[in-house]
Parts: C-alpha cells; sequence; structure tokens
C-alpha cells in the first residue's frame, strides 16, 4: 500500500483491536482464595486502569476528552474513554508494520475514537483454580493502527494468556473516487510485538486476509509453579502435591488457549 496515497476527505476507516489477557493462580483454600481476588481487585482498581489507558492514549498519540470509570462491589472494574486526533497529522513511522513501544515511551498521532478496559476476577472451589480477566477495545480512526499499543499493554498486565483481535473496517477513498479498505500493510499482529515477547509465548494465528481480520492467541512458554501460587508457596505443597497442582494449572491455561474443555 502507498503511504502517500492522497485522499478524498477524512479517512472513514476503522481499526480496531480487541483483546483478553488471563491471569491464573492456584488457590488451596478459601482464605487464598479470597487473597487471591482481593489481591487482584486492588491491583487492577479504576484509578491504575486509568493510568494504564492514558498512558495508551499518549502511546497513540491522542487526546483524551472524557473518562468514565468505576469500581464494582464485590469486585471487578472499568474504565472508557472518549479521544480524539491531535492537531499534527501523523508521521510515516507510526503507518509502518513494527512493535510499538514498551513502557514509558510516548509518540504519535491518531483520529477520534475510544479505549476501553473491563476487570473480571473469578474463582471457583472446584480444582482450587483462580483466575482474571482484563478485556480490553483500543478503536481508532484514521491512519494509524492501535496496534502501537499492544507491547505496552501485554508489558502492563500479569499475562499468561493474550487473545487477540484486529480488524479493519468500512472504506475510504482516494481522490479519484477509488475505495480502499484497508491503508497500511499488516501480515500478522505478531509482526507488532518486540522479539523478546515473541520468544516468551507460544502464538497461533487465524487471519482472513481477505476480509482484513486478524487473530493471534498466546501462551506463556515458562513455567514456574511458584508463580502461580497464593499462600505460603511452593513450600506448603509435598512432591506429589506439586506435580498434581501443575498439572491443573496446565490444563486450565491449555482451555482457555484453545477455547474448548479437555478431559
Amino acid at each position: 500500500m502507498n503511504d502517500q496515497l492522497r485522499l478524498h476527505g477524512f479517512n472513514n476507516l476503522t481499526k480496531s483491536l480487541s483483546f483478553n489477557i488471563y491471569d491464573i493462580c492456584y488457590t488451596q483454600t478459601e482464605k487464598e482464595r479470597q487473597e487471591y481476588i482481593a489481591y487482584i481487585d486492588e491491583l487492577y482498581n479504576a484509578e491504575r486502569l486509568t493510568k494504564i489507558l492514558t498512558n495508551v492514549v499518549d502511546i497513540i498519540g491522542a487526546n483524551i476528552l472524557n473518562i468514565a470509570r468505576q469500581d464494582y462491589e464485590p469486585e471487578g472494574a472499568s474504565v472508557t474513554m472518549l479521544i480524539a486526533e491531535h492537531e499534527m497529522p501523523p508521521n510515516e513511522e507510526f503507518t509502518e508494520e513494527k512493535p510499538g513501544p514498551l513502557k514509558d515511551s510516548v509518540v504519535g498521532h491518531l483520529d477520534k475514537s475510544h479505549v476501553t478496559v473491563h476487570t473480571y476476577p473469578e474463582s471457583h472451589p472446584y480444582a482450587g483454580i483462580s483466575t482474571f480477566r482484563a478485556d480490553i477495545d483500543v478503536s481508532t480512526c484514521g491512519l494509524i493502527s492501535p496496534l502501537r499499543a499492544l507491547n505496552y499493554l501485554i508489558h502492563s498486565f500479569e499475562s499468561d494468556i493474550v487473545v487477540m483481535d484486529y480488524r479493519v473496517r468500512g472504506f475510504t477513498r482516494d481522490v479519484d473516487g477509488m475505495k480502499h479498505y484497508i491503508d497500511h500493510d499488516i501480515n500478522s499482529i505478531q509482526n507488532y510485538l518486540t522479539e523478546d515477547t515473541r520468544n516468551a509465548y507460544q502464538m497461533i494465528d487465524v487471519n482472513v486476509y481477505q476480509e482484513n481480520t486478524f487473530h493471534t492467541k498466546m501462551l506463556l512458554k515458562e513455567f514456574e509453579l511458584d508463580n502461580y501460587l497464593f499462600g505460603e508457596g511452593v513450600k506448603s505443597l509435598s512432591a506429589e502435591q506439586r506435580t498434581e497442582v501443575e498439572a491443573k494449572l496446565r490444563k486450565e491455561m491449555l482451555e482457555i488457549f484453545y477455547s474448548r474443555n479437555m478431559p
């Protein structure tokens, strides 16, 4: 796609990035389950989520027009931001298919739309598994893809599993009246991730290029049992219990990754 494509009027393409981030934990007792839910609920409260989304808006170069946020009882939080483009036009750097910045980096310009996040702490006494899910949407209009925010968002949460969808909708016209259904090259969402992030996860793609629809799933490769225990950790488990707990955790992660229950 020609980066210098001359358009007639406003770029009407809508680019939507939606993804789920999952954190998994083993909580052996009811007390541990409640402590995990309280920990997650405090760690990702509305104030913290607002800061994360504010940084996302900075990374993609937009202005915040309005913020709505809410903490829920007994747990969970939501934040929604309406955003608008900067006055300056985007630099060509921000239309390239390459990884966006990590945390503490701020650059870019794009058109108006919104960013949202909703959290879902969850636990069940069966098998002692507790999970935390964050649903995040970044929707933009114009030249810039919201994929620039991916690296920052993945590293802002404790991400064991990430499920991402990117879709370009609508069309825009050039000065000759020809419709264009996408205005940038993309082969895979993976190309917007840094090398260390790609190496840390097992990933699969399901892309429908003719529909400008891209889907990527990520499963963390490294598995250190102590990172998935709440309470006293590995030292509180016997060797047999460790094997059993690890099997339960791996099963839970694979079920979420493949979106199906396993025997």
